[in-house]
């Protein structure tokens, strides 16, 4: 089974990679962007029975490793 994982910092907290490509479509002659949040997309291989299982998994995955669930929120998209 294949999951993906999106993770995007949380609302709210500071996105200097995010301002930083904002900035740089400025300079490329790109007008009207306001804001740009930049995140990661993961994507896994899960051995499991299945969905339920696979995105427990994953979730376990999000929480111990793959997101720092203090400043990013991540959803799990099981394909």
């Amino acid at each position: 089974m294949k999951a993906r994982v999106h993770v995007m910092l949380k609302d709210g907290v500071l996105d200097p990679q995010g301002e930083a490509v904002r900035h740089a479509l400025g300079a490329l002659g790109f007008e009207g962007v306001g804001g740009v949040r930049q995140g990661k997309v993961i994507d896994l291989d899960i051995e499991a029975t299945d969905r339920p299982e696979a995105e427990a998994r994953v979730r376990e995955m999000c929480e111990k490793l793959l997101a720092n669930t203090v400043i990013e929120r991540y959803d799990i998209e099981i394909v």
